[in-house]
């Protein structure tokens, strides 16, 4: 069985922890990246080769850090990259035209779903009936819930259910309803036959073939659109398999709360907090923050970025989100910290100058570049740096520094074997982006 992993969401409902050159599925809010424990998941019915990840480019490189982290070597022409970020029908789309046919898994790398003998037993259920049917999973609800889509099971089908409806989030007293009469939450897992696929795909979402006939334009001309919008929800070939497991789509703070373990006043906490006369409130913060008589917050501080909101509000949050979009605010895009195939830079002071802490990784290096607008200043602060500029190279150690003039062709470079720091400093009357790289060991020119 083949493993199409879809990465490329952008997970705005998670701001400001969230941000768009760093989604939620690649968060270590837990233990590891919800992208490891998708790929983890995905090990246990596929083996690497047959695992094909979607994502885009610019997170291209956190899928390889994520996986290099975990030890698992995937092709790394099976991490597909889409043009345009285009929904999930698209996304899948791309991937069975790379990977060609088959039985195909369909896992959304951003949930949290609990694995065992429930878990596994679905997907065997689904590959019985997968050349029969599109085959989704439901999660049995364990109380009414606004925030999820639901399914209607309809006729017995071995040990599934043919779908007869498939409902949209509905208000509280609904969800209710729907609880008691036994629907299933809509998980956003699949699985079906490839040559199924294309059959439906054909019938209900024609426009769709351009990708598989690999017209160039393919992915500008078609429309953004879900698989549940494209193909499922108007055939009379879906099945859903009940799958008995604790699961979350991580789609709100509140759900974090829900996830994670709680002390003796139930407050759940990320970081340094101390707390007092304080409960049911949930903290992730990256410095020492104090908590006194205050219940059911949720209080996400980041290097540039507060949120303070009632538990229960969160969903509001992907407001917020889009007001900063519409007043073209970067806190929307990145964190403070930025992390690059090369290694990360933290942006430490900006004015009318900007003070970086750069980070290279042993055996990595920076592109051949130059900047017409600045010039910058390197002291290295642990490590050794190889630096070139005009064709000149030397070598710096701790406490050593150099200065780059602007229009100079430079390079930085660690040689070593751990980890190189530098403090940047640049000045210049333009310190946007004012980047030419003539060469890259990314692609990236």
């Amino acid at each position: 069985m083949k493993t199409i992993i879809l990465a490329g969401g952008k997970g705005t409902r998670l701001w400001p922890l969230s941000r768009e050159t760093m989604p939620k599925q690649f968060l270590r809010i837990f233990d590891e990246s919800l992208f490891q424990k998708t790929i983890k998941r995905a090990l246990l019915i596929s083996k690497p080769e047959e695992i094909f990840v979607v994502t885009n480019n610019e997170y291209r490189f956190r899928v390889l850090d994520d996986l290099e982290d975990l030890g698992v070597k995937i092709p790394e022409e099976n991490i597909l990259l889409e043009p345009k970020s285009k929904n999930t029908l698209p996304a899948i789309c791309l991937a069975i035209k790379e990977a060609g046919k088959g039985v195909y898994a369909i896992l959304p790398s951003d949930h949290v779903i609990e694995v065992n003998e429930n878990y596994l037993r679905a997907f065997k259920i689904a590959e019985e009936i997968c050349t029969q049917y599109l085959v989704t999973f439901g999660i049995k609800p364990k109380k009414p819930h606004t925030g999820y889509g639901y399914i209607k099971p309809g006729k017995k089908v071995s040990e599934a259910f043919e779908v007869d409806e498939f409902k949209e989030k509905p208000d509280a007293k609904t969800a209710e309803e729907f609880v008691k009469r036994g629907y299933l939450w809509n998980s956003g897992m699949f699985l079906f036959d490839s040559e199924l696929f294309i059959g439906e795909l054909r019938q209900f979402s024609p426009e769709m073939l351009k990708i598989f006939e690999r017209r160039e334009k393919a992915y500008e001309e078609i429309p953004e659109i879900s698989i549940d919008y494209g193909i499922l929800e108007k055939s009379k070939k879906v099945a859903v398999v009940p799958m008995n497991v604790e699961w979350s789509d991580v789609g709100s703070f509140d759900a974090i709360y829900d996830l994670l373990s709680k002390d003796n006043n139930e407050n759940a906490i990320r970081g340094e907090v101390l707390t007092m006369n304080s409960r049911r409130n949930l903290v992730i913060a990256e410095r020492l923050t104090v908590l006194l008589d205050v219940e059911d917050l949720l209080l996400i501080d980041t290097d540039d970025a507060l949120l303070v909101a009632k538990k229960g509000s969160a969903e509001k949050v992907k407001e917020i989100y889009r007001t900063l979009r519409d007043r073209k605010d970067k806190r929307i895009e990145i964190h403070r910290t930025a992390f690059r195939p090369w290694g990360s830079y933290t942006l430490l002071e900006e004015n009318k100058y900007k003070i970086k802490r750069i980070t290279v990784k042993p055996g990595k290096r920076l592109s051949l570049q130059r900047h017409y607008h600045r010039s910058e200043h390197w002291i290295v602060v642990s490590g050794t740096a190889k630096i070139i500029v005009d064709g000149k190279e030397i070598l710096l150690r701790k406490g050593e520094s150099t200065f780059v003039p602007a229009g100079s062709l430079h390079r930085i470079e660690n040689p070593g074997k751990i980890p190189l720091e530098i403090i940047e400093v640049q000045i210049g009357e333009y310190l946007e982006e004012d980047v030419e790289r003539i060469e890259d060991d990314f692609g990236r020119v």
